[in-house]
């Protein structure tokens, strides 16, 4: 801590205050100390200061090892931690290793805070994390609970996917999508009312799937089982896109010259080469600080009014669309 208040020129008194999040420096002082701490590779030493005080500071984090854009979300999450006096701690959730099954193991650790990917809302164990400390709750529209929440903007996603594939001509548009807690159903319904703004609602064809490239290879042969192919096809996210355009182009079928295929997230899968996705860009160290700030404030003050906050969605062009075919929606 010395180290760091000799190079950001400030006492170690200002330092700690930065470093424990409390009130008093300024925002310049704060980006300063900070600064300094990322330059010079600082960590809090967390078994320290369990030795000094009574609170861990320890955050716990819910998410899917098998989703991409909750990878790359752990991975800011940390990054931005490590300049902070907060630590993390990760549990992924598996098949067999549901919501209860986690939380009651971060509750093992002395965790301070959670943040849950989709979780699940009747799970007694986070019920009780509730009652007990800062919760954030990510990827989805919150239940009814005492919750803050960060998400993607759904809406004005789908709907920036919708316009684009309008605009190079498509009409005939599938979805593949609907399953999944809330996030789930509420893009599924943002895709049909992007159709509907586009006086497409008459096209709407949504083929009912999770988020897995599993998902997404299964929509595809039900696609080519079918009597014509959509022109275009809008994905529930990166991972569905990936499954689908394997399939499709396994089958002969060219992406996009036939078929427009677009992703939800821009994960880094999306940016390889084989795939090129256009697709949503959720911006995983914007959620990522929006957690942060989240937990810290119901720290400093559990009585706070719960927040929702939906990050700007935008849409990333690659080449995995294109003007519809000739022919094509009547062209």
């Amino acid at each position: 801590m010395s180290d760091v208040a000799h190079h950001a020129g400030v006492s170690r008194q200002l330092v700690s205050l930065v470093l424990r999040g409390a009130p008093g420096p300024s925002a310049a002082s704060r980006v300063a100390v900070l600064a300094s701490a990322e330059a010079l590779d600082f960590r809090v030493n967390t078994s320290a200061r369990l030795l000094r005080q009574e609170h861990t500071r320890l955050v716990g984090v819910l998410f899917s090892a098998r989703n991409s854009f909750e990878l790359q979300f752990v991975e800011r999450l940390v990054e931005l931690a490590r300049t902070t006096d907060l630590d993390v701690v990760l549990a992924p959730m598996t098949p067999s290793r549901g919501t209860d099954d986690v939380v009651t193991e971060l509750l093992g650790y002395r965790v301070e805070a959670l943040a849950c990917f989709n979780p699940e809302p009747g799970s007694a164990a986070l019920r009780r994390a509730i009652d007990l400390m800062p919760v954030v709750w990510l990827g989805e529209r919150a239940p009814d609970l005492q919750v803050d929440c960060v998400r993607s903007d759904d809406a004005t996603g789908l709907r920036l996917v919708v316009e684009h594939l309008a605009q190079l001509g498509h009409r005939d548009i599938a979805y593949v999508g609907g399953l999944g807690g809330r996030v789930g159903p509420d893009r599924a319904a943002a895709y049909r009312a992007a159709m509907a703004g586009q006086g497409l609602a008459a096209h709407v064809h949504q083929i009912t799937g999770g988020f897995s490239e599993e998902d997404g290879a299964r929509a595809a042969r039900e696609l080519l089982d079918g009597p014509t192919l959509p022109t275009a096809v809008a994905c529930s996210s990166d991972q569905v896109a990936t499954g689908l355009v394997s399939v499709l182009r396994f089958a002969g079928v060219r992406v996009p010259e036939e078929v427009s295929v677009t992703g939800y997230d821009d994960s880094d899968l999306a940016a390889m080469s084989y795939l090129d996705l256009t697709t949503v860009h959720q911006d995983a160290a914007l959620t990522a600080t929006e957690t942060l700030a989240a937990i810290r404030r119901r720290m400093s003050d559990p009585a706070t009014p719960r927040q929702q906050v939906a990050t700007t969605a935008t849409l990333t062009v690659r080449s995995s669309t294109g003007p519809v075919r000739p022919g094509a929606d009547g062209s």
